[in-house]
């Protein structure tokens, strides 16, 4: 409605307030003491900033773009809707300030229309707008005597006229906060633009310099610029939401529109004498949304955080990067942080905003490299990932290394998580470290959980995996790599989710039931862990923030020769923290009991797999990567101290001296050990294949190749292996390995794995060869179980082969010398290890207590009666406690049913001797009857 006119003498005393401060102070009333007492209010409050907004407060507030921008900037008593002709005159004038004029609604009146606009109030407007660019636009500017509770048309017109600015106003923003407190205050910091002076007030709206960096996402500091700050004459709020058409300050019964600057950026000054706690409410096209200001909330990461990281020395750096469901300052939401330091800028992109990361710009966390943000309302589920700003200016966007749930492959998203597992596996954590691993029975089956039985999730195979290991009598089993990884005929081991259980079977929680299942049911679990290399997929690693940040900065050092990948750059304390933690992100959050360390090797050497000219010598001339050594031994170091027994595990295929050796036992090359619990013996089953897939005629040629493996035996703790790696690409299953016809074929496969199990060391089977699989294993189908099904019609060759996996087992387990002295040759004694011609090869095996295990193997075709072997003279009979040709697992039945007992005859420097008949491609155990 238009408001009545208006009498001559109040236009004038309008127009004389707003063109000059010392006609309004004229006109203003009240007494002089109590002026000054106001004054000093006013001070104190600005000084404090810690008391409650007040009536009066609320009038020592500036607003707009040098124009009152909201109604908070009228007196504290004034009514909104007042009809007093001077009130409403004195506002539209106000309202029409130049260019400077204010351009929200809330600068005008609740009941202005837009027929406000009579003549007088056109006079009104000029002369407001005549008060020259440096025209006071904080009702803060108003004289020390001016009463805020005035009530005469007069002082409201003067007090809107006050409020009007022109051009010449501040429009930088001034001493913006970096961090809030619990109330939402700031505590330091300060922006990029420009201060404005005691008696001007800022333009509220985001500087162009910071406006533009926004925009592009290369802000180190978003938190400077968005959210509430206090300034001289208020509190400014900013906000940045793109596609949003009003964003509404919402702090206790205020309800404050703030103005649309453009391009997504909302400003307003409020009259405020301290930040309050705020939210906001922003108006999409279809929809409204109250939500928290993420921009208000101080870092969720503490100093104590920062340094570790800096150190590289955080050993839970999964609690403080990546996507954290919390609560911050009593509100819910997840704390998003990630370490890029090359980066110009990181924004959050993810389906919460549409993956639209512009209103979502992390901070930088100073000389850390971490960039942060805590994001209110946004929990489990959400899928995410980080913008990054590279140091070109270009932009790229990745998953979260430190994620700890991925979308399926070949999908590469991250997703916040936050485990709710409540573990069962009490008895087995707190028994686990009663015996060292090296002197305790440790049989391994190895398997590939995707193929294992395909199609399976986590929670289906706990309902099959742990019966069927614990039948056959394995103390583990070993998972090839389960973290997640892009191309699944990789196996796993070219990983992109280090701290991620694969997604193609299942959450996180369903693979800490898997796990607890095993333990549930008396077998360990053991994973392959991939520290070596990575592959270089843009969304993730690789080249991260836009420079080499996880790789080494030197090509040479950071490209895979084999495999197409890129190496971790172990010299870097961040890049150490990340893999060592990650070891012990496993243990102590998936109770996993041992990291078999995948491909040792490639870590050690600076030229593995390189010409000359291709590598770098170290800083003393050496092939050896000083840098991989210090992490390998950092990494055992910091898994056996913070999880008592836990085993960690080396493929390490050269003679690496100490592999296992302590970190601090310094060896004949100088260096400490690597700390490794145990180590594939890779050169044992390479030997050991190669004799058995020679023709028996000829095995006598390379007897060696079974003996040999006790020269070195107990230089390192040893595992093993017949692992996946021996039957694939052309190298054919373990039984077809084997020469002959398909009898000697099994035949000679018991009597391999009775001698494997016989010998120094642990025991590694790969899935498939428990039951004599004839083809190779493939990860599309996995292991032949049909070759298991009653109506296969040689269902029982291949049940009997494993029929004797678990025998091997149940014996092994039950006679300690088989696995007490493992490391120590007091265990071991040949009796005849140069029977070449015979192809016979026998030994005793000790344990702790002199109680020994008598081992034969045959494996030549021919059956040998009364062969005679020398023997212990303190021994009264022996007992046969296995054989693999036993008609049971499909042999020929020759065997000894009642004990044998030794002669007074010495052979092979003993003082007696037992006379055996040794069955044809067999392995005899013999114990003290």
């Amino acid at each position: 409605m238009t408001p009545p006119k208006k009498k001559a003498t109040a236009k004038k005393a309008v127009a004389k307030k707003a063109a000059a401060d010392k006609a309004a102070r004229k006109k203003t009333t009240g007494k002089k003491a109590e002026a000054d007492k106001a004054a000093g209010e006013k001070t104190a409050s600005r000084k404090t900033r810690a008391e409650e907004t007040s009536p009066a407060g609320a009038t020592e507030a500036a607003a707009g773009k040098g124009a009152a921008t909201d109604p908070l900037s009228l007196p504290a008593d004034a009514d909104p809707k007042a009809t007093e002709p001077e009130a409403k005159a004195a506002t539209a004038a106000a309202a029409a300030a130049g260019k400077g004029a204010a351009t929200d609604p809330l600068s005008l009146p609740a009941d202005a229309g837009p027929e406000a606009a009579k003549p007088e109030a056109k006079a009104a407007t000029a002369a407001a707008a005549a008060a020259g660019k440096g025209a006071a636009t904080d009702p803060l500017s108003l004289p020390a005597d001016a009463d805020p509770k005035a009530t005469e048309p007069e002082a409201k017109a003067a007090t809107a006229a006050a409020a009007a600015a022109g051009k010449g106003a501040a429009t930088e923003p001034v001493g913006l906060p970096v961090d809030a407190g619990p109330e939402g205050e700031a505590d330091a910091g300060l922006a990029t633009d420009p201060v404005v002076g005691p008696d001007a007030v800022l333009d509220p709206a985001v500087g162009p310099a910071d406006r533009e960096r926004l925009l592009h996402g290369s802000h180190h500091d978003p938190h400077s610029v968005l959210g509430a700050h206090p300034v001289p004459g208020g509190v400014v709020f900013r906000a940045l939401r793109p596609y949003a058409r009003s964003v509404t300050v919402l702090a206790g019964d205020l309800r404050a529109e703030l103005h649309d600057d453009g391009d997504g950026f909302f400003s307003g000054l409020l009259p405020l004498a301290k930040v309050p706690v705020h939210r906001l409410l922003v108006t999409y096209e279809s929809t409204t949304v109250e939500t928290e200001d993420a921009y208000r909330f101080p870092p969720t990461l503490g100093d104590l955080d920062l340094h570790l990281i800096g150190e590289g020395r955080h050993e839970q750096l999964w609690t403080v990067l990546g996507a954290r469901p919390t609560t911050h300052q009593g509100v819910s939401g997840t704390a998003f942080s990630v370490w890029a330091p090359n980066a110009r800028g990181v924004r959050l992109a993810g389906t919460f905003n549409f993956w639209d990361g512009t209103g979502y710009p992390m901070r930088s966390l100073g000389s850390s490299g971490v960039w942060e943000l805590f994001v209110p309302g946004i929990g489990e589920g959400e899928l995410y990932k980080f913008d990054i700003t590279r140091p070109d200016g270009s932009h790229t966007l990745r998953a979260d290394p430190m994620a700890r749930r991925t979308e399926v492959p070949p999908a590469t998203s991250s997703i916040v998580h936050a485990s709710h597992y409540e573990w069962g596996d009490e008895e087995w954590l707190a028994r686990r470290a009663e015996i060292p691993v090296h002197e305790a029975p440790f049989s391994v089956y190895e398997l590939h959980l995707a193929s294992w039985r395909p199609g399976l999730t986590y929670r289906q195979l706990a309902d099959q995996l742990p019966a069927y290991v614990r039948d056959l009598g394995f103390t583990h089993v070993e998972l090839m790599p389960v973290a997640e990884h892009p191309f699944g005929g990789s196996w796993g081991y070219q990983v992109t989710g280090f701290y991620a259980p694969t997604a193609r079977l299942g959450t996180p929680d369903d693979f800490k039931y898997l796990v607890d299942a095993l333990h549930r049911a008396g077998v360990g679990v053991l994973m392959d862990w991939v520290p070596a290399h990575f592959p270089r997929d843009e969304w993730a690693l690789a080249e991260f923030d836009g420079r080499p940040l996880y790789e080494h900065e030197d090509p040479l050092r950071a490209a895979h020769p084999d495999w197409g990948t890129l190496e971790f750059d172990f010299g870097r304390r961040e890049v150490r923290n990340f893999l060592v933690a990650n070891a012990v992100y496993w243990c102590e959050e998936f109770h996993i009991d041992g990291l078999r360390v995948d491909a040792v090797a490639s870590m050690l050497y600076l030229d593995y797999s390189r010409e000359p000219g291709q590598w770098t010598p170290n800083e003393h001339g050496g092939r050896e990567n000083l840098d991989a050594v210090a992490f390998l031994q950092e990494m055992n170091a910091t898994v056996y101290r913070r999880s008592p027994g836990v085993v960690t595990i080396a493929e390490e295929s050269t003679a690496w001296d100490g592999v296992t050796r302590a970190t601090h036992h310094a060896g004949p090359s100088g260096f400490g050990g690597l700390g490794f619990g145990l180590k594939w013996n890779m050169g044992w089953m390479h030997d050991s294949l190669e004799y058995m897939s020679h023709e028996p005629v000829h095995r006598r040629y390379h007897h060696h190749e079974m003996t040999f493996s006790m020269v070195y035996a107990y230089s390192e703790n040893y595992v093993l292996p017949i692992s996946h790696d021996e039957v694939v690409h052309g190298k054919r299953s373990l039984v077809s390995k084997m020469p002959g016809d398909w009898w000697q074929q099994r035949a000679a496969l018991r009597a391999y794995l009775a001698f494997m199990w016989a010998h120094p060391g642990k025991q590694l089977l790969f899935m498939g060869q428990e039951f004599a699989q004839g083809a190779e294993w493939s990860e599309a189908h996995g292991p032949d179980w049909w070759l298991l099904d009653p109506a296969y019609g040689a269902e029982a060759d291949h049940r009997g082969v494993r029929d004797l996996v678990r025998d091997l087992n149940t014996v092994y387990r039950a006679a300690p010398a088989l696995w007490q002295l493992d490391t120590d040759p007091a265990g071991f004694q040949w009796v005849v290890g140069d029977a070449a011609e015979d192809n016979v090869f026998a030994f005793l095996r000790y344990d702790a207590e002199g109680s020994p295990l008598l081992s034969v193997s045959n494996l030549s075709p021919v059956v040998r009666h009364d062969y005679r072997l020398g023997a212990p003279d303190d021994v009264p009979a022996w007992h046969e406690v296995l054989n693999t040709d036993a008609a049971g697992y499909g042999g020929s039945g020759v065997a000894h049913p009642d004990p044998v007992k030794p002669e007074p005859q010495g052979h092979h420097g003993r003082p007696a001797s037992v006379r055996l008949t040794l069955p044809p491609l067999a392995t005899l155990w013999l114990r003290p009857a």
